[in-house]
């Protein structure tokens, strides 16, 4: 079998895990988890950064964060309609407006022309942009549009950890990003995910809202004049509760796994990124091939592939013990939780992406002969379908 994805974490992650866990250590959030945050910060070039239980909390966590920080004008979010389901659903939990941006078939990432289209008509306060497999539009000119129309740029960057445009990280481009270490994805603390920012206040924010909305992580002088503020005394403060917040925090067991997780990371994007390079090489696909930003260094968690044909070589592939899965989950405009609220909304790119689209494996353990497999039988697939 030829796994779409394979777990990072090896023997040597379980046995340290094993010799940590002989000394009794705290199992909940505690130093560990500060020690994880203040190295993924630093990897990352950003100055702070949160650690919670999933991407998918993370996503929940910086939009409820953008919510409570007073940036935003209206409640107009815009979001990629090729995206995940967490992408929009705290959109629409939070009691925002979700509006949808189609795709650019030339990177899957969103259409620069239907964005600023978008700008002009709704004048939203937000772009939940969603990095799709490491690819990118031009990231200059989207930070530029959203500069000069006053969006707050808010990165969703779970499949594109490590990935670089023009020798910048993705996921810190935005106010915010986010980051997911869940099973498959670059690194895993078998769940969990990251929020960065280089905002203190944003950062604080996050920090209360991950943890009920009380005041225990932060600063004692954000402390005190929370306090203050709300006459609040030393007693009481432990169980004052200032934002609507959640319990959305991991262990220190996760981040325990996580610390050793980050050490390996640019090594496995090194790989991933050669697999691509392969792929790019030897699948022979007139239809479309992903076509990548120059100077950006594209390290995906899984190949895409869009094909007439994709049922006949999804079949051959999965008869050779080969998984593969839609690409992302499709259309959000399709989903049933958004067509009951808002009606089926059909975007030209993203129909094609939904109908043909699917992915291939891409994992750092994949060998060259699998990858030589993977490609010949897609692209006997392609010749069948012409």
């Amino acid at each position: 079998m030829i796994n779409l994805v394979k777990d990072t974490i090896d023997n040597k992650d379980i046995d340290r895990l094993i010799n940590w866990l002989k000394t009794y250590p705290r199992l909940t959030k505690g130093p560990i988890t500060l020690e994880l945050e203040e190295k993924w910060s630093k990897w990352l070039g950003r100055k702070y950064s949160v650690f919670c239980n999933s991407g998918s909390s993370a996503n929940l966590l910086m939009l409820s964060a953008l919510k409570e920080s007073g940036y935003m004008d209206n409640n107009k979010v815009v979001v990629p309609s090729v995206a995940w389901a967490t992408d929009l659903a705290p959109v629409m939990q939070l009691g925002f407006e979700p509006i949808l941006v189609d795709s650019n078939m030339d990177d899957l990432s969103v259409d620069l022309e239907h964005l600023e289209k978008i700008f002009k008509e709704h004048n939203p306060s937000a772009l939940m942009f969603v990095s799709v497999l490491g690819l990118v539009p031009d990231m200059n000119r989207l930070f530029e549009l959203c500069r000069n129309y006053d969006v707050a740029l808010l990165e969703d960057t779970c499949e594109s950890m490590g990935c670089e445009y023009k020798g910048k990280k993705l996921g810190t481009f935005g106010m915010m990003s986010t980051f997911s270490t869940f099973f498959g994805h670059h690194i895993s603390t078998i769940e969990g995910g990251f929020i960065s920012t280089d905002d203190f206040e944003l950062y604080e924010l996050l920090l209360s809202l991950r943890s009920h909305g009380w005041d225990r992580d932060l600063s004692k002088h954000t402390q005190k004049v929370l306090q203050k503020d709300w006459n609040v005394s030393e007693f009481d403060a432990m169980y004052t509760f200032y934002y609507p917040g959640y319990n959305l925090r991991s262990t220190d067991l996760q981040a325990y796994i996580g610390l050793s997780q980050i050490d390996k990371l640019d090594e496995w994007g090194k790989r991933r990124e050669r697999n691509f390079e392969s792929y790019q090489s030897i699948i022979e696909n007139d239809y479309w091939k992903v076509k990548p930003q120059e100077d950006s260094f594209v390290s995906n968690f899984a190949y895409p592939i869009i094909h007439p044909n994709r049922d006949e070589i999804v079949k051959e592939l999965q008869k050779n013990n080969i998984e593969v899965r839609p690409m992302i989950c499709g259309s959000m405009g399709t989903q049933p939780f958004y067509v009951k609220k808002y009606g089926r909304l059909e975007l030209p790119n993203v129909s094609i992406i939904d109908k043909y689209g699917f992915y291939i494996p891409n994992h750092p353990h994949l060998t060259s002969s699998e990858i030589i497999l993977i490609s010949h039988i897609v692209n006997e697939g392609i010749k069948s379908g012409s």
